[in-house]
């Protein structure tokens, strides 16, 4: 008998979306809300595909502390060009293409919108693509697992568009041959950024997805025997509803940024690091006082999984309260009306999963979606 475990994964579609506009999709038989892990989507997707959190799999933010390997050392020297222009995000994208294809990364890669003048201080994480066998994250992903268990599978490829995707799925399922699937539908994601959780906009795309699944489920088992159907996400999103300057805040200190400390503004968090205690703490007396988010500290770092002794991350990281955008920012110069990457007990953070079988008890978070996987796998067998 020939069996297709189905699983599609579809970015940002968070349970309180799911539950404002609900999902169509007749072969859906158990809904289940998961917890995220802290942080964005550089250290879910990895804690999804390795079923582990990130103090595990090694990869967390973007961007992390190392002046002395950094790769953008050069950067140093564009610092003179006109920020109208180039603070802009499509000169960005061209010159992170042309970073990427120099220095032979494939994963994703984006220097957004860092200051020239800072970027020399970091390294990247995502230099290499971790959808593939052997990557390079510290634990073994789903993708391996197939491999060593010699399961014949399929994985999107990111970097092409949804409707590329779903195609390309298809000739695969024509094939015959795969037992397991791996369908990547980002886009959702961009369109909350854009345009927030309840616009038009947001439930055409929704109602675009129920359709595309669907169609997908149904052809898949007009090829195999049986069909089972996975959908489930990495975070959720939360609409924006104010934002603060941290970087004036942090500048208006008198402190010099690279002599006293060196932070990263991401869009819902600031981390730091310090030159002298006195850096220390001022900024942390300042930010004790923010009425617009709160000072994580390191117990509660390592209860969500994302404590690192070296402090490549951060030494210190203030985390903003839902909803608020630190504004303008290093990932953005504009407040967008969708963000995620607050606290994962929120309920705007939370991710989801739908199922055509059963989901058991004890798939709680976004990296029980692993075991499913397996266990899917398995029951083929």
């Amino acid at each position: 008998m020939k069996k297709l475990s189905l699983f599609v994964f579809i970015d940002g579609f968070g349970w309180e979306v799911y539950k404002k506009h609900g999902f169509n999709n007749k072969a859906i038989d158990t809904r289940k809300k998961l917890k995220t892990t802290f942080g964005f989507s550089s250290g879910a997707d990895p804690s999804i595909l390795t079923g582990r959190y990130p103090d595990e799999h090694t990869h967390w933010s973007s961007f992390y502390y190392d002046p002395k390997n950094s790769p953008f050392k050069f950067c140093k020297y564009l610092s003179f060009l006109p920020k109208r222009i180039f603070d802009r995000f499509r000169p960005r994208h061209y010159l992170s293409r042309a970073m990427k294809f120099i220095n032979g990364y494939t994963g994703y890669f984006e220097i957004y919108s860092v200051p020239f003048a800072h970027l020399p201080y970091f390294d990247y994480l995502e230099k290499h693509d971790y959808f593939v066998p052997n990557g390079i994250l510290k634990t073994d992903t789903i993708f391996d697992w197939c491999v060593q268990n010699d399961i014949p599978y399929h994985c999107s490829n990111w970097r092409k568009s949804e409707t590329y995707n779903i195609n390309a799925l298809k000739e695969k399922i024509d094939e015959g041959d795969i037992e397991f699937s791996y369908l990547y539908l980002p886009t959702l994601d961009g369109v909350m950024h854009t345009y927030g959780t309840e616009h038009e906009k947001t439930v055409e795309k929704i109602k675009w997805l129920e359709d595309q699944i669907s169609n997908v489920y149904d052809y898949a088992n007009d090829k195999y025997d049986e069909v089972s159907l996975h959908i489930f996400s990495d975070h959720g999103m939360c609409d924006t509803q104010g934002s603060v300057d941290l970087i004036k805040v942090i500048e208006n200190t008198g402190l010099v940024y690279g002599k006293d400390y060196v932070a990263m503004y991401d869009s819902t968090m600031a981390r730091f690091w310090f030159m002298n205690d006195e850096a220390r703490e001022t900024i942390e007396d300042l930010l004790s006082f923010q009425s617009s988010g709160k000072i994580v500290d390191d117990d509660e770092l390592k209860e969500m999984r994302v404590f690192f002794e070296d402090r490549r991350f951060g030494e210190l990281f203030f985390l903003t309260n839902p909803g608020i955008l630190i504004n303008p920012s290093y990932f953005g110069l504009q407040a967008i009306p969708g963000m995620h990457g607050f606290h994962p007990d929120h309920k705007d953070s939370h991710s989801l999963m739908f199922s055509s079988t059963s989901i058991d008890e004890n798939i709680n978070s976004i990296t029980d979606i692993r075991k499913v996987m397996e266990k899917e796998i398995r029951d083929e067998k």
